[in-house]
């Protein structure tokens, strides 16, 4: 079932005045000089890029997991992940097929606030994330416990298109984006390090856009 993504978002907080936006567009200033990184171009489009086509999903069977190396595991379901504390950040957004999208604002629930609900323990290293087509991409646990890791539910101000990854979607600014999983329905804190999809098939494990670090 493929659901209206208006109704599965509505009072989801998906709104928010400018003074409520975190703006993070400066972390640039972290990995280099330049906001739009060396072999990039910036865009005003958003394409859309996806390994299989965007899947379907209903807000009543919908579930996201938090697994592997965590005090206790975690479930939620959509009405229950809305719920969850909530921010809104101005970010840019690389894709490592050359384009830049800078000051998007995504709404979402930090990375960090499923970390410390879930009690990750003194053994998880890695971080593996799972979506509703079987996507799957990794990074260290160290690149996940940032402020500006969020899964987002909503892009300027309204739900998040269902092709951009809608319900849910992990955006990782400081990563070339197939770094943030589209369709996400759960993460999973890992005691050794795994490879993704991508990652699997020769893309950069470290995805550093600043380092144009986009095979490895």
């Amino acid at each position: 079932m493929t659901t209206d993504r208006t109704d599965a978002v509505e009072s989801s907080g998906a709104t928010a005045t400018e003074s409520d936006v975190r703006d993070i567009t400066d972390l640039y200033r972290e990995f280099g000089e330049d906001r739009v990184p060396a072999g990039q171009r910036e865009t005003s489009a958003f394409p859309v890029l996806s390994k299989s086509g965007t899947p379907g999903w209903d807000p009543d069977s919908w579930e996201f997991t938090v697994t592997g190396a965590v005090e206790t595991e975690l479930t939620f379901s959509w009405d229950e992940f809305r719920d969850l504390p909530h921010e809104t950040q101005k970010q840019d957004f690389h894709c490592v097929t050359g384009w830049s999208k800078l000051d998007c604002a995504f709404t979402g629930v930090p990375f960090t606030e499923l970390a410390e609900r879930a009690g990750v323990t003194d053994d998880a290293v890695h971080v593996m994330f799972s979506a509703l087509d079987g996507y799957t991409t990794d990074l260290p646990l160290e690149d996940c416990m940032r402020e500006e890791v969020l899964f987002a539910w909503a892009y300027d101000g309204e739900p998040l298109p269902e092709d951009h990854g809608g319900p849910l979607r992990v955006v990782t600014p400081h990563k070339y984006a197939y770094k943030g999983a589209k369709w996400v329905d759960g993460v999973e804190f890992l005691t050794e390090p795994e490879l993704g999809y991508w990652e699997r098939r020769g893309y950069s494990e470290t995805a550093n856009p600043w380092r144009e670090e986009r095979y490895s």
